[in-house]
């Protein structure tokens, strides 16, 4: 159901697309006990090239940091995951679109839609969103397993053609 128009674009996108993911979490400290950071990294990886993977706890400056740090490596996609619930400590929403040049409605929006197709009016407590900042495409998603699978199942065919234009 793709028009011309975005099958012409993808066609001239670059599948030379660097990652970065950052996990947000009090609680897991190892990336083996990390399983959403894991189920992104094997994703980005069969498709385009995983350039840094971190955890972080949830704390504002130090998502700022990870986030700058990424930029100054040319990282052209940033995925974060964790810490977009309603907690107090959960700082991810907030912080990255205090950043955000452009947002992308869309992603936040397809997101919550394919969520409650999947769990119902739980979908409504969910914070996912998506920017730009610095030429970077940054997407923040929930920290669980089946939320990840499903904002990938969203975004990872479209990296290129995002992409493509945000570094025009």
């Amino acid at each position: 159901m793709k028009s011309e128009t975005s099958k012409q674009h993808q066609s001239e996108s670059s599948k030379d697309i660097t990652c970065g993911i950052i996990t947000l979490s009090d609680s897991r400290k190892s990336k083996k006990a990390d399983l959403s950071g894991q189920y992104i990294a094997e994703e980005i990886e069969s498709r385009y090239t995983l350039k840094s993977r971190i955890i972080i706890p949830d704390e504002k400056e130090d998502l700022i940091n990870a986030i700058e740090t990424m930029i100054s490596e040319d990282i052209d996609v940033i995925l974060t995951t964790g810490g977009t619930g309603l907690a107090s400590r959960d700082i991810t929403v907030e912080t990255v679109e205090s950043l955000f040049e452009k947002q992308l409605n869309g992603f936040g929006e397809l997101f919550r839609s394919k969520s409650y197709e999947e769990i119902g009016a739980a979908a409504l407590l969910s914070r996912a969103t998506a920017g730009i900042y610095k030429k970077s495409t940054i997407f923040s998603m929930p920290g669980s397993p089946n939320a990840v699978k499903t904002a990938l199942g969203i975004i990872i065919d479209e990296l290129p053609h995002i992409v493509h234009h945000v570094k025009k």
